[in-house]
Formats: C-alpha cells, structure tokens, sequence
C-alpha cells in the first residue's frame, strides 16, 4: 500500500551531503517534511578521506543522498588544462565511490537502503564551453548505472537524477534568473518554459527514496523540462 506524504519516509534516516549548495536545503526540507530525519553534512569532499568520515559520523543510514556541485567552468574546450579537468572531477566525480564505498556495505548486508545521486542532464545532451563539466556528470551517470546493478541483487536501489533547468542557488541564482538573456535561452531551450520548480524536483527524490520506489535500480531520471529531448 502507498504510503501518505506525510509518513513516506517515517522512520528513515537520511545523510545528504553538501546540504548548503545546489539541491540541499530543498532537499532537506522536503524530506523531512515526509517524516525523514535529516542528517545534514556541510563538509566539502574533496579530501579522499572525508567522504569515508562524514558517513561514519552520520551512523546508521537507511538512505544516502549524494548531493555534489561545483561551479560549472566555461572554458573552451581546446584550453581546457589539467588543473581545471583534476579539479571538477575531484569535486563531482572521486566523492561518489568513496561515499558508496562507505555507505554500501552496510545496506547490503540489511538488505535493505537506498542511495541516490542529484547529477546533470548535461550528461544526456552536452553544453557549449562546459565540457569538464559534463564529462565529470557523465561519469556519474555511468557510474550509478553499473553499481546500481551489482547493489539490486542486495535489495539496495542506486539511481541518479539528471537535472538541468531546476531552480536552485548554485546554478541558477536570482541574478541569472533575472537576466534577459537568460530568459531568453530559457524560452528557446526548454519546451516547459520555465524552471522546474525545486520543490517540485525534491518531491519527486523524495519519492525515490522511498518504499514506493522499490523496483529502480541504476536508472537515470531527466528532471529538466524536456531540455534533453530536444
């Protein structure tokens, strides 16, 4: 039986990383507004030992939400250096498996958890001037497709949303929002027309993190009003 909003997520216990930047405080409201107890980490990952600490220091998890940004370079292609591909990568893509890594074990012998990653449709369609940045969503995409699948046979679910056009303070600021030619790109690019909502996208992790969404494994779900289908 489904389970009412209000109770979706009663009894879980949920660490979202990065919880300041890019989904995270919708995240975090709206979970817990489906009964979850939120564990919040405001701690940067880009330390290869902090994703291993933030996990133990959170306890037991029935569910992980992997919630990684950085600013997105515009650097053309041709002059992308080293520094700028180690740096994006170390910041979207070297956290992902230390954090899984840390976390999984633990579902898998309950036989029972749930991770999901907040990534990019810029994995799905690529984007002028922000090749690291893709390539770095990319591979969180591919990633979670393959583990997802060696997790289902331990009754763990590992999905992705891919999300682009979702209203929120790392990417899209009021500032970008206001300005014109973004509005005006928004009306070119995306058949919806507007932003999606950030609670309508956080609604939609919440019900991925649920029992509800039991039969999900290594998926990737485009949230970006049909920016992708184009």
């Amino acid at each position: 039986m489904n389970q009412t909003p209000r109770t979706m997520l009663a009894n879980k216990r949920v660490l979202v990383t990065q919880c300041q930047e890019f989904m995270g405080p919708m995240l975090c409201e709206v979970l817990a507004s489906h009964g979850a107890t939120v564990i919040t980490s405001y701690r940067s990952l880009m330390d290869p030992l902090a994703a291993a600490q933030v996990v133990r220091e959170a306890g037991e998890i029935d569910i992980l939400l992997a919630n990684l940004a950085i600013e997105a370079p515009t650097t053309p292609a041709a002059e992308v250096g080293d520094e700028e591909w180690r740096r994006v990568f170390g910041a979207l893509v070297d956290p992902l498996p230390r954090l899984i890594g840390a976390a999984l074990p633990a579902m898998m012998e309950r036989r029972s958890g749930k991770i999901l990653v907040m990534g990019s449709a810029s994995a799905l369609r690529g984007i002028k001037r922000a090749s690291t940045y893709c390539a770095a969503r990319g591979a969180q995409t591919s990633y979670v497709q393959a583990v997802g699948l060696e997790a289902a046979a331990h009754n763990v679910q590992i999905n992705l949303i891919a999300q682009n056009f979702v209203d929120n303070p790392t990417y899209f600021p009021p500032e970008v929002q206001a300005n014109p030619r973004f509005q005006e790109r928004l009306a070119r690019e995306v058949p919806l027309g507007r932003l999606v909502g950030a609670k309508e996208d956080a609604e939609f992790a919440a019900y991925l993190c649920s029992d509800n969404a039991n039969c999900f494994v290594g998926q990737v779900f485009p949230v970006c009003g049909g920016w992708v289908a184009r």
